[in-house]
């Protein structure tokens, strides 16, 4: 065989870029995988050696890493030729080497530079819009495995979904939770929680480290708490079953502690373990702006996490004759998520500022303030202008926006629209009305149509 195919890790370590490369003999570091063609590829070591690579497009092929490495020059010129700077079988002079390598640093740096924002822009919030995790044929035996369909996924997040398969719908279930509250609590808000259509869920938006990515960090890692101890309760998961939690010493001694509860304990763990990994494996300068990036996500995923936990609440239910509530059995209930959603509202609205000191730690940018504590959201950056689309930010702007003429609250228009003004029109609005009980048993009502204003920010 004359060349082999060598994979490249990219910058996030899950990914590799396979390039040929000619008459290799010796040189860079790490293992040869042999492929038919130029692919990207996923790869996963076994215990033994073997390692098994997900490529796209193409076959996916099992085989013994070869054990020899290229020279620069031939990975060097090997890049060249898969992106087209050098045609396969062009011998290269001295003056020819020199002048593409100008062109392999430059092609090698916006290759890097993509990957970075396509890296960043991935999330396991993407486990929350149309994903394989929520249909059920992933899981049939001697299909595809469900992990390497899943898009957004750090490399411990890969491990655990190896792991924990049955959990991972649960997941894109708090995913999906987590931004429904986001655009509930947000509808009036000139940023809304808007999703983009692709595996970022958000946009470029949260790679600012304002307030509004403060919320979403913590009510999406509350959503996945909220979703796993439903499904320990309901017998989904094969490592969990109803709550455990201690009697509370405050319940009527004449009461039974019992039931099944949601199980909060194993929820608030595995979504910790879970949601936490992609921050705890990113490793950067002390001191950086994403070293602080870094703490105030994994803050704010406690603070989403805690506010669940601590609103859970006992729920208890009668029994006797006739229902006289002689006897009570009582159980840990998590608390409705509309709840955690406007409990975490008023912690965006009363976030605190915060800045890296020498030491590589958040402290409050305004010392007169109360320190926060765990249960409140901190950021690093001001909000951008979202009231004008800008792509850099990922603003997506008012325009367009549904407004309200009367309100003078963030939904009014004058609010809204920024003070570009608004425009008017008129909508036909058809709705159920002079509705009627029917012995028995049915309500019948008629539609009834109403032509409305309604305004919108220019």
């Amino acid at each position: 065989m004359s060349g082999a195919w060598r994979c490249l890790p990219s910058v996030s370590a899950d990914d590799s870029v396979c390039v040929h490369t000619p008459k290799c003999t010796r040189g860079l570091r790490g293992e040869i995988v042999e492929f038919q063609k130029l692919e990207v590829c996923q790869i996963r070591i076994f215990k033994d050696g073997d390692e098994e690579a997900a490529c796209t497009p193409g076959k996916r092929e099992r085989g013994r890493s070869k054990g020899f490495s290229c020279s620069f020059w031939e990975v060097h010129t090997a890049i060249l030729k898969s992106i087209g700077i050098v045609s396969p079988g062009v011998a290269l002079g001295t003056a020819g080497r020199a002048m593409s390598s100008k062109f392999f640093l430059m092609a090698l740096a916006i290759f890097i530079s993509f990957a970075q924002v396509v890296i960043e822009a991935n999330s396991w919030w993407s486990l929350g819009m149309n994903n394989p995790v929520q249909m059920s044929e992933v899981y049939i035996i001697g299909a595809q495995p469900l992990c390497s369909q899943l898009a957004g996924l750090s490399q411990g997040q890969k491990k655990l979904c190896h792991l924990y398969q049955d959990h991972m719908q649960y997941i894109g279930e708090g995913a999906k939770t987590g931004i429904k509250e986001c655009q509930y609590q947000f509808r009036h808000r000139r940023w809304n929680c808007s999703t983009v259509d692709n595996t970022s869920v958000f946009g470029r938006v949260m790679q600012i480290g304002s307030r509004e990515t403060a919320f979403t960090y913590a009510v999406s890692a509350a959503g996945v708490v909220n979703a796993m101890s439903r499904a320990c309760r309901e017998g989904e998961l094969s490592t969990c079953g109803c709550s455990r939690a201690a009697r509370p010493k405050d319940l009527p001694r004449d009461w039974l502690w019992g039931g099944c509860g949601d199980n909060i304990d194993y929820g608030y763990r595995f979504a910790k373990e879970f949601v936490d990994a992609r921050e705890r494996e990113r490793i950067h300068a002390k001191g950086s702006y994403e070293s602080a990036r870094i703490l105030m996500n994994l803050h704010n995923n406690e603070a989403g996490r805690r506010t669940v936990y601590n609103l859970a609440d006992v729920a208890c239910k009668c029994h006797g004759v006739s229902g006289s509530c002689s006897l009570k059995t009582c159980w840990l209930q998590l608390a409705d998520f509309r709840k955690v959603g406007d409990a975490l509202k008023e912690k965006y609205d009363s976030a605190a500022a915060m800045r890296l000191n020498s030491r590589g730690k958040l402290v409050q940018v305004n010392s007169r303030f109360n320190s926060p504590t765990t249960q409140d959201l901190v950021y690093i950056d001001p909000s951008p202008d979202y009231c004008v689309r800008n792509e850099s930010t990922g603003s997506l702007g008012t325009q367009g926006r549904l407004c309200n003429k009367t309100s003078e609250g963030m939904d009014g228009c004058e609010l809204m629209c920024c003070g570009r003004g608004y425009d008017q029109f008129k909508t036909v609005q058809t709705e159920r009305c002079h509705c009627k009980f029917h012995w028995c048993c049915y309500v019948k009502c008629k539609k009834c149509t109403e032509i409305v204003d309604q305004f919108v920010c220019k």
